[in-house]
């Protein structure tokens, strides 16, 4: 009895593991994950994305014409690293 439950405990366990790989690493995320993951608000992730302080892709959402900034998975993790990119040809604060 002993055996099968830590058998099942360990499957369990793998299957979590897989949820949260699938999860957590996407190719391109939209700015409220981002926003989410650096522990910002979703407008100032959306100002960077303006601002041109990170890369990112305006890519149609929805059905109608509206496009949301995304931001690639590449991208997130040069942030983290990084920090954000400097504003050019404007007069920081």
């Amino acid at each position: 009895m002993d055996t099968e439950l830590i058998e099942r405990l360990a499957r369990i366990e793998a299957s979590l593991d897989l949820l949260v790989q699938q999860r957590s690493i996407q190719e391109w995320y939209d700015t409220k994950t981002v926003a989410r993951i650096l522990e910002r608000s979703a407008y100032s992730v959306r100002e960077w994305c303006r601002l041109g302080r990170v890369h990112a892709e305006k890519r149609r959402c929805g059905r109608g014409g509206a496009k949301e900034w995304m931001i690639s998975h590449e991208e997130l993790e040069r942030i983290k690293s990084e920090g954000l990119l400097p504003l050019i040809g404007r007069a920081a604060p």
